[in-house]
């Protein structure tokens, strides 16, 4: 991870506008046709992104978090190394990310990701078990709620889950937050409502 750390003192990197310029719903659409940008926060919370197949396209990092938060992040990073595209990890004193919004929930790390198409329906049930447990959201608009029920769906061992598409977005940083990272482990896809 040393080699690709880029100390910062003000938010002039282009890269860096996708944590101080764009609104989640803006990163969503950010490379549209293709499946846009999301933002992870906490070490855990990007170490399940990886895990899970997500590319960083960059991290911006406390520094004062490099040596006690990211470790474990250290170890994902070097595990799939070679599968991973380098990418910058910013790192800046907490006066400077004070000026982000929800700085005091920044828990050391928030790293852009790209993001994957979502499978169709189909494509979600082929690849499910025989007599899958399915959890279905329809409606839930709040990602807090979003968040907490795959963590839920994960606590209890569902296959997947399924969620309307008017019901709000698992990448969203609350719900990937609140989730611990769960999103990224309960294969899940959206349902058209009016299908």
């Amino acid at each position: 991870m040393q080699n690709q750390l880029v100390k910062i003192t003000a938010f002039d990197n282009p890269l860096l506008k996708l944590f101080t310029d764009y609104n989640e719903s803006q990163l969503f659409h950010y490379y549209e046709p293709e499946p846009g940008v999301f933002i992870a926060e906490s070490p855990k919370v990007i170490e399940r992104a990886i895990r899970a197949g997500y590319e960083p396209i960059a991290m911006l990092a406390e520094e004062k978090a490099l040596d006690r938060d990211l470790t474990d992040l250290e170890h994902e990073l070097a595990a799939n190394g070679d599968r991973l595209p380098a990418f910058p990890i910013f790192v800046a004193q907490s006066e400077l990310l004070r000026q982000l919004p929800g700085y005091n929930l920044l828990r050391g790390a928030i790293c852009a990701f790209r993001r994957k198409k979502q499978p169709s329906l189909e494509e979600f049930s082929r690849s499910l078990p025989d007599k899958a447990r399915v959890a279905v959201l329809e409606s839930v608009v709040n990602p807090t709620n979003v968040g907490a029920i795959f963590r839920s769906a994960a606590a209890l061992g569902m296959d997947g889950v399924l969620i309307t598409s008017d019901s709000s977005d698992p990448l969203y940083r609350r719900s990937g937050r609140v989730s611990m990272g769960t999103v990224f482990q309960v294969p899940w896809t959206y349902l058209d409502k009016t299908a």
